[in-house]
């Protein structure tokens, strides 16, 4: 499934398996949250990332942010 969020002026696909067990609202509401802490207090390597993000891919509870470029792309916990 695919659902488009806001994050920094920009729509950004957020990808989720189908079989997942948690509420997608939910798992929305701590991506966003994580995501905007991360923006702002994250080390530089992960704002290098979030400022070329191009999609999410939720996969149990982590969230793989892909960038740009393919050598920033990283995990993120949610939980």
């Amino acid at each position: 499934m695919k659902i488009l969020i806001q994050f920094q002026n920009h729509l950004v696909p957020v990808y989720f398996a189908v079989d997942t067990k948690q509420p997608i609202q939910r798992t929305l509401k701590l991506l966003t949250s994580a995501l905007e802490k991360k923006f702002t207090s994250g080390k530089r390597a992960l704002k290098k990332c979030l400022t070329s993000l191009i999609s999410i891919e939720i996969d149990g509870s982590e969230a793989i942010l892909h960038s740009k470029s393919e050598f920033d792309s990283l995990a993120l916990s949610l939980y």
